[in-house]
């Protein structure tokens, strides 16, 4: 198998995954909840990675919101335009605000991730292996959640730790949804009552107000969604980990 360098993190994607494999496997048979000295390095991995993934979409988000109030300033003030100009103008501005859009999720996904790194870590096992040890702990993992909902029925430490850690990554994501679902809805609202107070005469400031607008309300229902969804898992988190282990997210 191939190893972690300290300090280094990993020689790639391959790699990270074998450990992780390797790093399961034994942490499942150990039998108690604490993780093992390789799962624990790979998941302080993970953290860090995380980390640096959302400091980078923060930037990269501010980056192009100021790119869109660039863009949107030049387009309302400029003067009289070719069928040309305006198409750049809105293919530019459409770039922007999608890409922006774009950023605001992996924030969220990332910061998911810091908040829960084990549960994002694991989602990187090829559970539908059919052969090796780590088919063998999975076929175990399988059987255990099928038998949680039991009464009675006895989990492993690190069933248990798994299952709290897997509720904990989606409630944070709820709330992180949530969050962002009221700063888009006020955002929208600020943004549709600026469209209400412009003047007809002003074509393209409506233009831009209203399709902006029409983003954001879009985005905030979407951002619903996925915090109740993620609600609803975290209330009850070990059926959707067991379809991950049945190969079905």
């Amino acid at each position: 198998m191939l190893t972690s360098r300290p300090g280094d993190g990993y020689a790639g994607q391959g790699e990270l995954v074998e450990t992780v494999r390797a790093a399961f496997v034994e942490y499942w048979s150990s039998g108690v909840q604490a993780f093992s000295p390789s799962l624990e390095s790979a998941v302080d991995y993970w953290l860090r990675y995380h980390v640096a993934k959302a400091v980078i979409a923060v930037i990269l988000l501010t980056v192009l919101l100021a790119l869109g109030r660039m863009v949107k300033a030049s387009f309302v003030n400029a003067g009289p335009l070719t069928v040309g100009k305006k198409l750049a103008f809105v293919s530019a501005g459409g770039l922007v605000t999608l890409l922006a859009l774009f950023s605001s999720v992996l924030v969220m996904a990332n910061v998911q991730g810091v908040v829960a790194p084990f549960s994002s870590l694991i989602s990187m096992l090829p559970v539908a292996q059919t052969d090796g040890a780590l088919s063998e702990t999975v076929g175990q993992v399988r059987q255990q959640l099928a038998q949680s909902t039991g009464t009675g029925n006895q989990q492993s430490p690190a069933l248990e730790l798994m299952i709290s850690d897997f509720a904990r990554y989606h409630l944070a994501m709820a709330v992180i949804a949530l969050i962002a679902a009221a700063i888009s809805l006020a955002v929208t609202v600020v943004v549709w009552a600026r469209f209400a107070r412009t003047a007809r005469s002003e074509r393209r400031t409506r233009f831009m107000s209203g399709s902006i607008g029409l983003l954001t309300a879009l985005f905030t229902l979407g951002l619903i969604v996925v915090g109740v969804a993620n609600m609803g898992t975290a209330a009850d988190p070990a059926p959707a980990l067991a379809a991950f282990f049945d190969g079905g997210l």
